[in-house]
């Protein structure tokens, strides 16, 4: 089988190349300009990805794509029209390349969008459902329990609304051309050269800076990086995959304090958690402009992956701990 894989020098892409070269696959990666890949795999310059990009060469012979490649959410985004600037890449460069996929032949199209489709926050089964919180002024409907695959979609930013949007696109393609079309939602991703606060946090539990989550009571979802692509090639392989729509996780929810206790495990330190109540914490954040760091913190984002278990007959092969070991090593060589 070739797979084009889209975004193959990024921090997913990359280790998704790798392992898909290391299970004997002919991999091609699309990329926006050159830059080093995984050994073994082809590179192919596509160039900007939008409504413009010329994918039939790149697509010759290609059996399955996996696009990975994005517009990825950003904290103080500063475009003058965010929205515009993520559905030019992630709606209409991923109509555009799907177009091409299905007019070349491709038999199967992975696509990573992400659990934002669903929403932004989740509350504990225990707490009234409709629960209402409040985030810098703007009130935040959470829903109560975990997300699940079949939950009307509910995105509220626009890199998640893109991401909707690129599902309806490809779903309609889909059912046009009759290409087998996989949506993959996943959480937060985690892994050796993990970036944005998921680093900030690690760095600050290597350096033993005190953090004051003691008293949070939270549950948050999470997906190893090496549980994400063992699921990617699953649904390359498995005939269940097609047509479905998949929330991914390890599917061993944790809350903050937790995450950093087992942070510093992995680093072979004692972690240093000050009980500050939570309403200090969000006071701060507003303050300082910083609720929504602060509500991914503070607040619980959970979703049920047993759907994707079920229908595939997945079970995670690493433990959260086994991928922190890995990010810890990851940390310790730099």
């Amino acid at each position: 089988m070739r797979i084009l894989v889209t975004g193959p020098d990024g921090f997913i892409g990359s280790a998704v190349c790798r392992d898909l070269v290391q299970k004997g696959y002919s991999v091609r990666g699309a990329q926006w300009q050159q830059a080093p890949l995984p050994e073994g795999c082809e590179s192919f310059i596509v160039g900007d990805i939008g409504e413009g990009t010329e994918w039939m060469t790149a697509l010759a012979g290609v059996d399955a794509v996996v696009h990975l490649a994005a517009r990825v959410h950003v904290m103080h985004d500063r475009a003058a029209d965010p929205l515009a600037e993520f559905r030019s890449v992630n709606v209409h460069g991923t109509r555009k390349l799907a177009e091409a996929a299905a007019q070349a032949g491709v038999e199967k199209f992975i696509f990573l969008s992400s659990v934002k489709v669903n929403g932004e926050h989740t509350v504990l089964p225990d707490a009234e459902k409709g629960h209402e919180d409040f985030s810098g002024g703007r009130v935040l409907n959470r829903r109560a329990g975990a997300f699940t695959a079949t939950d009307e979609p509910r995105p509220e930013d626009p890199y998640g609304i893109s991401k909707w949007e690129a599902e309806q696109y490809l779903r309609e393609i889909e059912l046009r051309t009759g290409m087998k079309v996989t949506i993959l939602r996943p959480t937060l991703v985690y892994g050796p050269g993990v970036k944005a606060n998921f680093l900030k946090l690690v760095q600050c539990v290597e350096r033993g800076i005190p953090l004051p989550f003691g008293c949070i009571r939270n549950k948050r979802s999470f997906i190893g990086l090496g549980n994400l692509i063992d699921i990617i090639c699953r649904c390359l392989e498995h005939p269940s995959a097609a047509g479905e729509t998949f929330l991914v996780s390890d599917g061993d929810d944790v809350s903050t304090p937790e995450l950093i206790r087992r942070i510093a495990r992995a680093f072979g330190k004692e972690p240093r958690l000050l009980p500050v109540p939570e309403w200090v914490i969000k006071a701060a954040g507003i303050m300082t402009g910083k609720s929504d760091q602060v509500q991914r913190l503070c607040g619980s984002l959970q979703v049920d992956s047993s759907r994707l278990q079920r229908s595939l007959n997945w079970r995670a092969p690493y433990t959260m701990a086994d991928e922190l070991e890995r990010v810890a090593r990851w940390r310790l060589g730099n």
